[in-house]
């Protein structure tokens, strides 16, 4: 597989990965407490989008992208070390 086709991949990944992790983290209860608020308004917080949103996008993108790369890695090393040489 060319290093182009890997390359692609992981960016796939990565997209993959943020979209999930941003899809499950709307998903839970805490996360709609926060954005839609409780009985009348209460509990509404905004503050979120700043603090916890990033910080899910960037783990859901990264994860997958650093298991691309240890996979990719380990699968390099098994077909032999001649290739570098």
């Amino acid at each position: 597989m060319g290093r182009n086709a890997v390359g692609c991949g992981g960016c796939a990944l990565s997209v993959m990965g943020a979209l999930t992790a941003l899809l499950g983290w709307l998903g839970t209860g805490r996360t709609r407490i926060h954005l839609r608020g409780g009985f009348e308004g209460e509990g509404t917080d905004y503050g979120v989008l700043i603090t916890e949103l990033p910080l899910v996008v960037i783990a859901g993108a990264g994860l997958p992208l650093l298991a691309g790369a240890l996979l990719n890695r380990l699968l390099d090393g098994r077909r032999g070390s001649d290739r570098h040489r």
